[in-house]
């Protein structure tokens, strides 16, 4: 594993200000799961399971989204309302990367530190051939329908170039089998990035090495 900073100086070399004033802890965390995925993922699980025995004063927020993509930004909106943003985290995989990261382009967002774990890049393309009725992983049972429309939806929520991107830490898998790593490099080239030699879609073998890097950047 290695640890790639193509970030800014300012990211790589914090000004003797910042340096004097630490950033708070953070006491609030959104966790945003996949597609087809659930807050029963193998992931959010285990961030639940991590919260619980460090930090059980900390608000753990990992919802499940709505099909729509207009719906899941609608519910963040609504369960983050009156969070305190200068102690608030983003954290999302996959779509969920997507949505985490339209989440911090948004007004007042702008500091709030944002893991990203495989991250879906342009998921209206990538969606586009899921159109019509899905089953969830972890219950097949559970069945959602994918509109057309959504393609649109996915689109808009597209915030184009990042901003403050050293307040992005996007974890990257070349072995990934779902979404091309270099699209993903790519998109969050200014950002600080954890490449992985290997490993998968899912991160599987390697979430729980990460832990500790991951809640560090988090301010866990």
């Amino acid at each position: 594993m290695n640890d790639v900073y193509p970030g800014t100086p300012q990211y790589l070399a914090p000004s003797a200000a910042s340096q004097q004033v630490p950033a708070p802890r953070c006491s609030h965390l959104l966790y945003l799961h996949g597609f087809r995925s659930s807050p029963r993922s193998a992931k959010a699980m285990r961030m639940a399971q991590w919260v619980a025995q460090h930090r059980p004063d900390l608000h753990f927020a990992c919802p499940q989204l709505p099909p729509s993509p207009a719906d899941s930004m609608a519910l963040m909106q609504e369960l983050t309302q009156g969070w305190p943003l200068h102690s608030s985290a983003l954290m999302g995989s996959s779509l969920g990367g997507f949505y985490a990261t339209a989440m911090a382009q948004q007004p007042g967002w702008e500091a709030v530190p944002t893991v990203l774990l495989n991250p879906a890049v342009d998921p209206a393309r990538d969606l586009a051939g899921y159109i019509g009725e899905q089953t969830c992983w972890q219950d097949p049972q559970q069945r959602f329908f994918v509109r057309p429309e959504f393609m649109g939806e996915l689109q808009a929520l597209d915030g184009g170039e990042l901003r403050a991107p050293a307040r992005f830490l996007a974890v990257i898998a070349k072995g990934d089998e779902v979404l091309d790593w270099r699209e993903m490099q790519a998109r969050y080239a200014h950002c600080r990035i954890h490449l992985l030699p290997g490993s998968d879609h899912g991160l599987t073998a390697d979430f729980e090495g990460l832990l500790p890097e991951l809640s560090e950047f988090l301010r866990l």
